[in-house]
């Protein structure tokens, strides 16, 4: 059977085409590949490579992200340990729900959008697992408090009973200590580059995808499909609900930014799926997991593009919460909130 392309379904791949472009060109212009300090005036150090004006590629300038910041909490008293045991509860649990999904239905369910967001929130807390795990083993080795060293001073100098010494060696220690944690991170920094990148796109990804499946199906799928082929279930709502749960209490805890323009990476996410999805019908698949992914219909061009645009109040819900987070903590709790420019 020969494949019918209608006008609609020019339109929706237009949309989507367009959609992509714009992300590439919004990554291309905002990673660094533009003009230095034209566009790129925040703090977020380019993931591509800039071409100088002699056409000799170098590497992007260093700006404030680092590896400290993946398994550092924003919160003083909040050891990097309890940021490692959130991420391993929250992998191990969401890794338990999917089987549990898979097996209560079949692979097929892997074709939903929701199962694709739930297991790119679970990539995120593995890497960050892992992140955690080898945060937890750095702070061991290199870090130590003002009571340890103080400690340490007075067991050395305490036969001297100088009043003067003390706050002399102290400060000398502590400025040493700095100095070399210092270029301690440096070096992490620069082994750690892909982690660091990795770790954020997926991290700001996920954060979208959720805002965006979880609203859809509480705010338009429960509400105006509740069928017999669509019942709501323990698992649909586990599989809605915890997703958004742990990212946004890890998100209370971690110290990751949050840029706006790298909400291109979740509209290319979208797209991607989409793509997928006519894939499958392509080769014979006749069953759409959602109805507005339709293009046997003339309101579809219609439908993707209200789904385009939805995805800017779904990011930027997301990217308010974050940026409430950094600036009405520090207000609220001075003494406890570590504002992100002190860490570096």
């Amino acid at each position: 059977m020969a494949l019918v392309i209608r006008w609609y379904d020019s339109a929706c791949l237009a949309i989507v085409v367009g959609a992509i472009w714009a992300s590439l060109w919004t990554i291309r212009r905002s990673e660094g590949g533009g003009r230095r300090g034209v566009n790129d005036r925040s703090e977020y150090e380019s993931l591509l490579i800039v071409v100088a004006a002699d056409g000799e590629a170098e590497l992007p300038e260093r700006r404030h992200v680092g590896y400290e910041q993946l398994w550092m909490s924003c919160w003083r008293v909040v050891h990097p340990a309890l940021l490692l045991v959130l991420r391993l509860v929250a992998m191990v649990t969401m890794v338990a729900i999917q089987s549990w999904d898979i097996s209560t239905y079949d692979s097929s369910i892997l074709v939903y959008y929701t199962e694709w967001t739930f297991a790119l929130v679970i990539i995120y807390f593995a890497i960050g697992t892992v992140i955690s795990a080898h945060g937890c083993w750095l702070y061991s080795k290199r870090y130590i408090t003002r009571d340890e060293e103080a400690n340490g001073l007075f067991s050395a100098d305490g036969h001297r009973n100088s009043p003067v010494t003390l706050p002399l060696r102290t400060n000398n220690n502590m400025d040493t200590v700095r100095l070399q944690s210092y270029h301690e991170q440096e070096a992490d920094d620069e082994g750690a580059g892909l982690w660091v990148y990795s770790m954020q796109l997926v991290y700001q990804t996920s954060a979208g995808a959720v805002v965006l499946t979880d609203a859809i199906f509480w705010v338009l799928l429960v509400p105006f499909l509740s069928t017999a082929h669509f019942e709501l279930n323990a698992i649909m709502g586990c599989m809605h609900t915890l997703n958004a749960v742990f990212l946004l209490v890890d998100t209370f805890l971690n110290n990751l930014k949050f840029p706006w323009f790298r909400m291109a990476y979740f509209v290319l996410w979208s797209c991607i799926y989409a793509i997928f999805q006519w894939i499958l019908h392509a080769c014979g698949f006749t069953w759409w997991p959602y109805p507005f992914l339709e293009l046997d219909s003339a309101w579809a061009p219609l439908w993707y593009l209200c789904m385009a645009l939805i995805h800017f109040p779904c990011y930027g819900l997301y990217w308010l919460i974050v940026r409430a987070k950094h600036s009405f903590f520090p207000k609220f709790f001075p003494n406890a909130y570590v504002r992100r420019r002190t860490l570096y």
